[in-house]
C-alpha cells in the first residue's frame, strides 16, 4: 500500500470519526431537548389534573355553604365566573390567570365558616373543605414540580448549543406557573 493511500485512509477516518462524534451530539442534543420538553408538558398535564379536581369538587362546596349563606350571591358567580374562564382558557398563561383568581375568591367562601357557625359544624362541608385543601396542597406540589422543569427547559435553551437543539426540534421557552402580585398578599375578608 502506497505511503499517499495510507495518509489519505488515516485521514477519511479521522473525518469519519469526527462526523459520527458530531452527527451523535446533534442526536443527543435534539433527544435531550425534546425529552425536557415533554417532561414540561407532562408537569403541566398534572398542575392541570389537580386543577380540575379542584374545579370538580368546588360545585359541591358552594352547594352546601349555599344553603347556610344565601344572600353571598356574588361570591358564588365569581367562582362560576371563574370556573368558566378556566375552562375556555387556551394557553397555558390564560389557564393560570384563571387559577389564580379562582383561589383568591375560593379563600373568601371558606373564610364564610366563620360568619356561619352551623355550616363550621356542619359534616359535609368539612369533609369538602378538607378535599380542597388536600387538592390545594396537591396543586402547590405539582405546580412547583411544573416551575423546576420549566427552569430545567429554558436554562438549557438559552445555552449556546441548548439554542441549536431548540431552533433544531422547534422548542420554545415555556411560561413559568407565576403567582400575581395581588394573589400574594394574606386575602382580607370583609363582611
Amino acid at each position: 500500500m502506497s505511503r499517499s493511500l495510507k495518509t489519505f485512509l488515516i485521514i477519511s477516518g479521522v473525518f469519519l470519526l469526527f462526523t459520527i462524534l458530531v452527527v451523535g451530539r446533534i442526536i443527543a442534543g435534539y433527544n435531550t431537548v425534546i425529552a425536557m420538553d415533554e417532561n414540561v408538558k407532562g408537569k403541566w398535564a398534572q398542575v392541570e389534573n389537580q386543577l380540575k379536581r379542584r374545579y370538580d369538587l368546588i360545585p359541591n362546596l358552594i352547594e352546601t355553604v349555599k344553603g347556610y349563606a344565601k344572600h353571598e350571591k356574588e361570591l358564588f358567580e365569581n367562582i362560576a365566573e371563574a370556573r368558566t374562564k378556566y375552562f375556555q382558557a387556551k394557553t397555558v398563561k390564560d389557564k393560570v390567570e384563571s387559577a389564580n383568581r379562582l383561589e383568591g375568591v375560593l379563600s373568601r367562601l371558606l373564610f364564610l365558616q366563620e360568619r356561619y357557625p352551623v355550616l363550621k359544624a356542619n359534616q359535609s362541608f368539612l369533609k369538602l373543605q378538607d378535599s380542597l385543601e388536600g387538592t390545594e396542597n396537591r396543586i402547590s406540589v405539582e405546580r412547583k414540580r411544573y416551575n423546576d422543569a420549566v427552569q430545567g427547559l429554558n436554562t438549557y435553551i438559552r445555552t449556546f448549543l441548548g439554542r441549536f437543539f431548540a431552533t433544531l426540534a422547534s422548542v420554545s421557552k415555556a411560561e413559568y406557573y407565576e403567582i400575581p402580585e395581588s394573589e400574594k398578599a394574606v386575602p382580607k375578608v370583609a363582611f
